[in-house]
């Protein structure tokens, strides 16, 4: 650029030059003009001011998830009780907290298993700070019911798309008398009834009739038909157990819809008149009404042919010794479940009249919401989270310690055992229901129903079933 101005100003120059020689002599110049006086300089400008920075975006913080467990993520202690829930606490919170970043923050308090409900209870009462969400068994569901403590959740439930999948007996074990569901069942721990195959070659009875018929045919052989919780031990465990499991199956119940006790209907007096001929016969195990879980030595032993217990109650009957011979006697849980594996003990629904389905006892670990939740959408969002697949059957076979509540967690990986395949055939087979239902005081109840059962088939068998049976619901009921 400069070199093309240099050529151009000599350019210029040149014209000039000729312009001068070809001209007549020039004018005389005037004079030169008086130089302006120079501009005063401009006062600099202010310098501008600097633009303020932009309000950084914060994101919005995420709202403290308070729920209530039995475990402990904070316990590290490998011999604990609890180790289980501890650890899948200590797993899923932070995988929780991860995937809701921003939204929830999962805080899980640890309440001991027998005082969760008593806590919650009093803090209901008081309109004291409340969880989030509450896990619960079965057991409380009527304590709560009655105490107003937990948010019906019916509607909220029957539009998610896990409610169609769900099994009758875990929705029956959250509903409350009024028809309204207060919690969702995870993990169902249900009743059913463990049977050497080789003593029913025939299969195990489906009817009272045929059980009498394959108990006569043991009798015969030097052997029992059945063994079972018949005692008093244990503050009357055994009315929730195989009697509640033979008393549903005949149609007969201990409550009403009111909360009141009830068991002097035609179908409890059949079911009780059953227990009384099978116990006089001697179809049943002495040893039944021995206590302190001794019933379990007949089934050990393969001397009785069956036991009705809870799902998981095979963690405590072991060593076993099969009616061939075979002996799993390493004295754990592994014991049933290799006996099982092997084909030698199945798992079967109790035998029923014809024209019923057999029943049992159903206990639930389940998910519920208290009145007063300060985040009940965070609630939901954990219970739609935990019923995914994965998540669902890691729960369930964890510290759910049950079998699914959800029937097509069935053919997922984690449950296709042969123990989870037995325990199928019973639980598709049955119809389960808790068995305190409406009666909001279970301790007092069972207590009362197991001593006048044993004092009816065992302790004095010509006791009028009807008037005893009276006489205990009349009092249990004077107290309501």
């Amino acid at each position: 650029m400069k070199k093309q101005l240099s050529l151009l100003a000599i350019l210029f120059a040149v014209i000039f030059l000729v312009g001068l020689v070809g001209c007549g002599p020039a004018e005389t110049p005037a004079a030169p003009a008086e130089p302006a006086a120079p501009a005063e300089p401009a006062a600099p400008a202010a310098p501008a001011e600097p633009a303020a920075p932009a309000e950084p975006v914060v994101p919005a913080e995420a709202k403290e998830f308070i729920t209530w467990f039995q475990y402990d993520q904070n316990n590290t202690d490998p011999a604990s009780d609890e180790r289980v829930g501890n650890e899948y606490l200590r797993k899923t919170i932070p995988e929780f907290n991860a995937e809701f970043a921003g939204k929830w923050v999962w805080n899980s308090v640890h309440k001991p298993f027998d005082k969760i409900a008593s806590e919650l209870v009093a803090a209901s009462i008081a309109g004291g700070d409340v969880p989030d969400m509450t896990e619960m068994e079965g057991n409380v569901l009527m304590t709560y019911y009655r105490n107003g403590v937990l948010m019906d959740i019916t509607d909220w439930v029957q539009q998610q798309a896990w409610f169609a999948d769900m099994d009758s007996s875990a929705i029956n074990a959250c509903t409350a008398p009024d028809g309204r569901i207060y919690c969702v069942a995870l993990a169902e721990r249900p009743h059913l009834t463990y049977v050497w195959a080789d003593r029913f070659p025939n299969g195990y009875p489906t009817t009272p009739e045929q059980f009498l018929v394959e108990a006569e045919r043991l009798k015969a052989e030097g052997l029992y038909a059945m063994t079972f919780f018949g005692s008093t031990a244990y503050g009357g465990d055994g009315a929730s157990r195989a009697v509640w499991t033979i008393n549903t199956s005949f149609g007969g119940t201990y409550y009403d819809d009111d909360g009141n006790m009830l068991l002097n209907t035609p179908e409890t007096i059949a079911a009780i008149e059953f227990l009384r001929e099978i116990v006089a016969n001697e179809y049943v195990a002495p040893v039944s009404f021995a206590g302190g879980f001794q019933e379990e030595e007949a089934f050990k032993d393969a001397s009785a042919g069956a036991i009705p217990t809870g799902l998981f109650g095979y963690r405590y009957i072991n060593p076993l010794t099969a009616p061939d011979g075979t002996k799993y006697d390493t004295s754990t849980s592994d014991d049933m479940i290799n006996a099982i594996a092997a084909g030698d003990v199945v798992m079967r629904p109790s035998f029923a009249p014809d024209s019923n389905t057999p029943g049992c006892n159903i206990d639930i670990q389940a998910l519920a919401i208290p009145v007063g939740s300060k985040n009940v959408e965070a609630a939901y969002d954990y219970i739609n989270w935990i019923m995914t697949p994965d998540r669902n059957a890691e729960f369930v076979a964890g510290p759910g310690g049950g079998f699914p509540a959800l029937k097509s967690m069935q053919s997922h990986p984690a449950f296709d055992t042969p123990f989870y395949q037995q325990a199928a055939i019973a639980i598709n087979g049955s119809s389960c229901k808790p068995w305190q239902g409406t009666l909001e005081r279970p301790n007092e109840a069972a207590e009362l129903i197991m001593n006048v059962v044993y004092r009816l088939i065992k302790e004095d068998p010509s006791l009028d079933i009807y008037t005893e049976l009276t006489k205990t619901q009349d009092e249990y009921n004077s107290n309501n």
